[in-house]
């Protein structure tokens, strides 16, 4: 019996130990997590039946070895007892401060090299300087720019941080799923402790056997490599390191391994997984499900609620942490979230970007300026402005945070430009608020920044956007602003008013020429509806690129026949370099120009990859390739010269000798090869760009551009003063002696600048028409302008609506009368700037009634234009358009009776629209092909500005365009019957990646307004009157944009199921048209006839593309300098006579061939030189 007790209190000893042991291990559960108290309770209980069982007799003791089997599965594994919960903690805060002490010790000696490093930089330059200024005189450029030439180009490292950044960005959709992904892995990783906290604290489990261990290990090893993706994107590591989810990362992951080592699992703070619940606003922000303020904010108090309940003890802690939030916030308010300093990436680009930065400005900018049809994209973009994001910008912000950074602060402050590293940035963009009630004022905003960014760092890039264009003038007053540095002013004004101008005289121009500068991706359509050709063209855009050494010597219409054909290319310009080098855009320059060597094509293409076509074409290699695609760099290229070489052949191909009598390579150039080698790549200068380049260097010119502008712009940059013209002092381009002899000397028709048709200042007086006077004179092919405006409006400048009517590369009977309608309040405000302009009435009234717009034939017009200078006083944007959209409305509602309108024609003296009596075969070449009746408002051709884009939905009640449509998207834009300024917003990354881009555009739209002519108007306000020279006058031979229809001429056996590709050789090979688009009937693919009369815009279309006879023809044609003489009587006779100007617009011929054999012999002439041109008959 006393064995047996003694054996029952040995066991009750051990029962005890046990029990003790339990309740050792329930007080440290009970201390660190309050969710296991039932378990502790439970423990209690069993040491208490242990203790009694040892008072209990020896038939007890089998029960009392079945109550032990379960209490030692919970002792620890080890044979001791000891507990290991100092190994996960240790693994965890290893790792924590392990890496901290590593990022500190590398950011120290990184610190220390550059500082080594800098001295002696300093020393080695102060040795140069010492040692001769003969060496110091043969250095091409400062050493900071060849610190720029080597930090352009990106190491493996940036790429794959770039990589890094891309995979765990919401920019694509293999990161929004890795982001989707690792939030509900967390929410797994949560649920597995929920599952795990029924147990004890520590317990013993074997890696092999126990599933929910198995699970959370893959669910680590998960967390560890998008933590290691992490690291690598961010640019600031120590912040990384010290970020919340990088802590969660360490007090959750490291345990976990520590657990399969040691075969035992440790709850400890896996809890702390609870924290990614805040960042469930930030999943739903990148799958764009939440958009608005409110929604914002609500979903990230939820979750920050859910996610402290989770963390903390229960609501007694969460309501000492909410009382406490204030007086933290107290405390660390004075610190601006945005208020640190930007750390540049090495290899990596970066812009600033300043201004009015709201969320539409931020997100049109980037979502052009990083489209994917874009070549990789290495510039980071910084946005500074004074005032801190809502949380619509920060999501934004935050979706793109890879490639944005933003900063609070002011470019009027030295500090916050410091802060943004200015003085090494690629270039400073400044957008402006293009809705403001007050655009001087704005415009002034834009220039004191200009003045601000340029006062500290004057070599700095900057593009801004400016309203008005009188503005514009104010940019030349600032001593470091130069355009030779790739800046540039882009005028809203005068780009919006010129796009609405050329769709006068070819409609659907401005949807054209907008969709070309914008990046849209291609989106694909199986039905065979108008939406799928109109997004075919859609996709096309403008890019540069040099030309093959194969084209070189071949005439400028041959080389775009071979684009077209066999690379799938639309060349529409080439970048020229005169004999006096200077460079200039030359538009289908004709026949008469040969392809030099290094020339650089302006393209329209799809991507950027397809026009590198044109610079690895190979004659050789490629001449019987059929696909493009197979098109590539070959091996036969000619092997690569050395820099000396190259500038040596460009320098002996300039001064036309050969290499060995030219000794224009001097010897400080011989002697500075390494500095050139390094300052130019190999692959990236070309023959004109060494010619430069080493002219620049002989005679020491400071304006020579860096290596890394010549990269970007792919070439020089345009001289302002020729720009926009064509080759002034060409001898091909200055017109015959005959038209010379005819040159009347004492008449002023042109402006100083030959650009523009003139007139002597003509009071407002003499311009206005009454009801009556404009009912008697039957206007016809004329343009009619419904502009809203009173004596408050701010001006919107019809200048700049004018002048690309008033070109003078059309002869004088070509142009087409412009009246106005609107108040004379306003109209005199603007009468000033157009008061020598020829062919320009007013009529005092207003667009809203009819019996104006009756007394002005505004069914016989060529166009429409519908502007208002109200739009931007009204805060309320849906009505900011209204009386727009009412004026529109109600001329499509208007009815007429043609026969009352061709009898006042035939009263009058002239042929109703559409006919010309000087065309007996009718065969319209030029200008649009208007409806022979037009009887109900509908079909009249009109084009309306828009300020707020969701407007456009109520232009056409016939239209099932949603309102959520992006406007590109919608039928009134795709008619060109639409037009808002937002388009132009593409405008920005266009010319940062491409400054060439903004030349070529403002070439086209504006009808030729130069800098030379910028700098009069600043001076005078005014058009200046001059005599006309041989100079002067080749400035009328440019190109000009038309329409070609199909219905009938020399085209017409195309028009009927021919190829568009046949239509465009014919036409480029005959007359030098070079054909880009096309006009056609929105339901012009349907089998049935249709009364509908809108067109839509077909770009760029394929070769084999199927053409149908109504269509009209995109092209570019040539000047003609016999096509005045035989109207040279009505042009001096319309100076004078009032009637005579009514017929604006004619219809022109392209003559047939028996027809060619009559012509004088001075055509003959031309024809034997191959400058075929068209005769206006």
């Amino acid at each position: 019996m006393a064995n047996g007790g003694g054996g029952g209190g040995s066991s009750g000893g051990g029962g005890g130990g046990g029990g003790s042991t339990l309740r050792m291990s329930s007080n440290i559960h009970a201390n660190l997590l309050s969710l296991d108290a039932s378990s502790s309770s439970s423990s209690s209980s069993s040491s208490s039946s242990s203790s009694s069982s040892s008072s209990s007799s020896s038939v007890h003791e089998p029960k009392m070895d079945a109550l032990i089997i379960p209490v030692t599965m919970e002792v620890p594994c080890d044979s001791r007892g000891q507990r290991m919960w100092w190994a996960f903690l240790a693994s965890s805060m290893v790792t924590f401060f392990g890496g901290l002490f590593i990022i500190l010790l590398w950011r120290t000696l990184k610190y220390l090299w550059t500082v080594c490093c800098h001295c002696g930089g300093k020393t080695k330059e102060a040795q140069k300087i010492n040692n001769g200024s003969s060496q110091a005189d043969g250095t091409l450029k400062p050493v900071d720019e060849k610190e720029e030439a080597v930090a352009a180009e990106v190491g493996w490292m940036t790429s794959v941080k770039d990589w890094a950044g891309v995979m765990i960005s919401a920019q694509t959709l293999t990161g929004r799923v890795l982001v989707v992904l690792v939030f509900a892995l967390s929410i797994g990783a949560l649920v597995i402790y929920f599952i795990d906290s029924s147990n004890p604290i520590e317990s013993c489990q074997n890696f092999y056997k126990d599933f929910t261990l198995q699970i959370d290990m893959a669910f680590n090893v998960f967390f560890l490599l998008y933590f290691g993706l992490r690291f690598i994107a961010a640019n600031d590591k120590l912040w990384f390191w010290l970020e919340v989810n990088s802590v969660v990362d360490f007090f959750t992951v490291p345990p976990v391994f520590v657990s399969v080592y040691l075969n035992r699992s440790w709850l400890g703070l896996r809890f702390l997984r609870a924290l990614r619940l805040i960042q469930f606003s930030e999943i739903l922000q990148f799958l764009n499900i939440l958009k608005t303020s409110n929604s914002i904010k609500l979903v990230n108090l939820l979750s920050i609620f859910i996610s402290t309940w989770l963390t903390a003890a229960g609501f007694i802690h969460l309501a000492m942490f909410a009382s406490y939030v204030p007086e933290i916030i107290e405390l660390i308010g004075n610190r601006k979230k945005y208020g640190g300093s930007y750390s540049a990436v090495s290899g990596r680009k970066h812009i600033v970007v300043c201004g009015h930065i709201t969320l539409e400005s931020v997100s049109n900018f980037l979502k052009d300026f990083l489209h994917k049809d874009r070549d990789d994209v290495n510039v980071e973009i910084v946005f500074l402005h004074n005032i801190s994001p809502n949380l619509e910008l920060e999501a934004l912000f935050k979706r793109h945070f890879t490639q944005v950074e933003f900063y609070q602060g002011s470019v009027l402050n030295p500090h916050d430009l410091a802060r943004v590293k200015i003085e090494s940035a690629d270039a400073c963009l400044i957008l402006a608020n293009k809705y403001c009630a007050d655009p001087d004022a704005e415009d002034a905003s834009n220039i004191m920044r200009v003045i601000s960014i340029k006062n500290y760092h004057p070599k700095i890039r900057i593009i801004t956007q400016m309203l008005q264009y009188h503005n514009k003038a104010h940019l030349l007053n600032i001593p470091s602003w130069n355009w030779k540095e790739g800046d540039d002013a882009i005028c809203l004004a005068e780009l919006k008013l010129g796009f609405i101008a050329q769709s006068c005289l070819a409609q659907g121009l401005s949807t054209m020429l907008a969709n070309l500068f914008s990046m849209r991706s291609f989106i694909k359509i199986e039905e065979d509806t108008w939406q799928k050709y109109y997004l075919e063209g859609v996709s096309n855009e403008m890019y540069t690129e040099y030309l093959s050494s194969a084209f070189v010597g071949l005439s400028f219409p041959t080389v775009c026949e071979l684009c077209f054909v066999k690379l799938k290319l639309l060349m529409i310009a080439i970048e020229y370099k005169s004999a006096n080098r200077e460079s200039r855009i030359l538009i289908n320059p004709g026949n008469h120009l040969k392809i030099q060597e290094g020339t650089l094509g302006f393209f329209i293409a799809s991507d950027a990859k397809e026009v590198k076509r044109a610079f690895f074409y190979c004659k050789a290699c490629h001449d019987d390739i059929t696909d493009p695609k197979r098109i590539k760099k070959c091996g036969c290229k000619r092997p690569k010269m050395s820099i000396y070489k190259r500038m040596r052949r460009a320098c002996c191909f300039d001064c036309g000798r050969s290499e060995r009598d030219c000794s224009c390579m001097s010897g400080r150039v011989r002697g500075n090869v390494d500095t050139l080698e390094r300052a130019f790549p190999l692959s990236s200068v070309s023959v004109n760009d060494c010619s430069t380049t080493f002219r620049a260097f002989e005679d020491e010119q400071p304006s020579t551009l860096s290596p890394k502008k010549k990269q970007r712009n792919g070439g020089m940059r345009n001289s302002p003063s020729s720009s926009p013209k064509l080759m002034r002092h060409d001898p091909l381009l200055i017109p015959g002696n005959d038209q010379i002899d005819n040159m009347d000397s004492n008449v002023k028709k042109y402006d100083s600048t030959g650009m523009f048709h003139w007139c002597a200042p003509k009071e407002i007086e003499k311009v206005i028409l009454t009801r009556s006077e404009a009912a008697m004179t039957v206007l016809s092919g004329h343009v009619v302008v419904c502009i809203f405006g009173d004596v408050s409006s701010a001006l919107i400048g019809l200048r700049n609506l004018v002048m690309p009517l008033r070109a003078s590369n059309f002869h004088y009977h070509e142009l087409k009368h412009i009246v106005f309608v609107g108040s004379i309040e306003y109209l005199k405000r603007e009468w000033e700037t157009l008061h020598n302009f020829p062919k320009v009435s007013i009529l005092p009234g207003t667009p809203l009634s009819r019996a104006d717009l009756r007394a002005v034939n505004i069914n016989l017009c060529d166009m429409c234009v519908i502007l208002s200078a109200n739009q931007n006083n009204i805060d309320d944007t849906s009505l900011q358009d209204k009386e727009c959209i009412l004026a529109s409305l109600n001329i499509k509602s208007m009815q007429f009776d043609d026969s009352i309108g061709v009898l006042q024609a035939n009263s009058q003296g002239f042929t109703p629209p559409g006919m010309d009596r000087s065309s007996p075969d009718n065969s319209p070449v030029h200008g649009m092909l208007r409806q022979p009746s037009i009887t109900t408002g509908v079909n009249i051709p009109i084009i309306t500005e828009l300020v707020n884009d969701t407007n456009v939905q109520f232009l056409d009640q016939d239209d099932d365009d949603d309102p959520d449509t992006e406007l590109y998207l919608t039928q009134p834009f795709a008619c060109g019957t639409a037009f808002a300024v937002s388009v132009l917003d593409s405008l920005m990354s266009a010319t940062y990646f491409n400054d060439n881009i903004l030349t070529l555009i403002r070439t086209l739209v504006t009808g030729g307004a130069t800098p030379e002519l910028e700098a009069l108007i600043a001076e005078e306000n005014a058009l200046r009157g001059g005599y006309s020279t041989p100079q002067t006058l080749a400035n009328r031979d440019r190109c000009r944009v038309a329409q070609l229809a199909l219905l009938d001429g020399p085209f017409a056996d195309l028009g009927d199921g021919g190829c568009y590709g046949d239509l465009f050789c014919k036409a480029l090979k005959t007359y030098n048209m070079l054909c880009f688009g096309i006009y056609r009937l929105r339901d012009a693919h349907l089998s049935t006839p249709s009364q509908c009369t809108k067109r839509y815009v077909i770009t760029n279309p394929p070769y084999e593309f199927e053409l149908v006879p109504t269509d009209l023809i995109f092209c570019l044609m040539q000047f003609d300098h016999n096509a005045g003489q035989s109207r040279a009587s009505l042009s001096h006779s319309s100076h004078s006579s009032q009637s005579s100007s009514k017929k604006s617009s004619s219809v022109h011929s392209i003559p047939s061939t028996a027809n060619r054999q009559n012509r004088p012999k001075s055509r003959e002439s031309r024809d034997k030189q191959n400058r075929k041109e068209m005769v206006y008959r």
